[in-house]
């Protein structure tokens, strides 16, 4: 995802942009194709930022790259960190914990993203971030060069609250999809014209537009993966269970992911959960 969200950043000419990456061959690829300037963490003390943006696969990745490496350190007082990774509301204390953070008056966004690894490509994700109001409309500014959909929730947390919302919203109905695609095709239909005739009626759905071929041929290689579904599911039903919600339906999809993963396809994407259908 950081990949293609960086490469548009860096067309912008009114940017000073740094780019760091924990593995080297994509960092060096990157910087082949766009315009920026490598960080290097032991050789770059005298710099200091305005801020960062950071999309990252865990709230573990993240405490290691801005606290364990002290790259929070790096920012200037007033800065802001725009964190575009899916974590827990407790990651997000975490880091508005960090000493430096109320020294520096240092502001976090927790801003996760949808719009899958096509959304990044073409720059049109979208946005929906929690936090302090002072510094809105300057960071939205950069999330426009990525996003096409940018919305300020609320206060702190309500951003990975709202991808919870999200998460969950997918999950159910990708397993629906799924069912109704095997169902189809069990019934000897032509899938192509079912596609016509249901994608402009109230199945519709971005899943729909973007998954219904691909599901039927049976080719899983277009994104956010299983894994990754695993992680989300998780945070939003531990989140749930605290509102003393219990999201039957929700439960049952993280079971699928569960399985495929157990089977070696925690790589492949979402769309996958069809493979369970038998």
């Amino acid at each position: 995802m950081g990949y293609p969200m960086a490469g548009h950043l860096s067309k912008n000419e009114n940017l000073d942009l740094f780019v760091y990456n924990r593995s080297p061959d994509p960092l060096g690829n990157w910087l082949k194709k766009y315009k920026g300037t490598e960080f290097i963490l032991n050789n770059s003390a005298d710099i200091e930022f305005d801020g960062f943006i950071v999309c990252l696969k865990d709230d573990a990745a993240i405490i290691d790259v801005l606290v364990n490496k002290m790259l929070i350190s790096k920012l200037k007082n007033k800065a802001f960190i725009i964190d575009h990774s899916t974590t827990s509301l407790e990651l997000i204390s975490s880091i508005n914990s960090v000493k430096e953070m109320g020294d520096k008056s240092i502001s976090f966004y927790d801003a996760p993203i949808s719009g899958g690894e096509v959304g990044a490509v073409n720059g049109t994700l979208s946005v929906m971030f929690g936090g302090p109001a002072e510094k809105i409309t300057s960071i939205k500014k950069l999330m426009r060069s990525y996003s096409s959909s940018i919305v300020h929730i609320g206060p702190s947390g309500h951003g990975q609250l709202t991808k919870m919302v999200n998460q969950l919203c997918i999950g159910a109905l990708i397993q629906g999809l799924s069912e109704g695609i095997a169902f189809g095709k069990s019934s000897g239909l032509n899938m192509s014209k079912v596609l016509d005739a249901i994608s402009n009626g109230a199945a519709q759905s971005w899943q729909m537009d973007n998954r219904f071929k691909t599901m039927i041929s049976q080719e899983f290689n277009f994104g956010f993966a299983v894994d990754l579904m695993i992680k989300d599911l998780n945070i939003a039903l531990k989140e749930s269970s605290t509102n003393g919600l219990n999201l039957d339906i929700s439960k049952k999809v993280l079971k699928k992911y569960q399985e495929l993963s157990n089977l070696g396809d925690g790589q492949l994407d979402t769309s996958s959960l069809i493979k369970l259908i038998k």
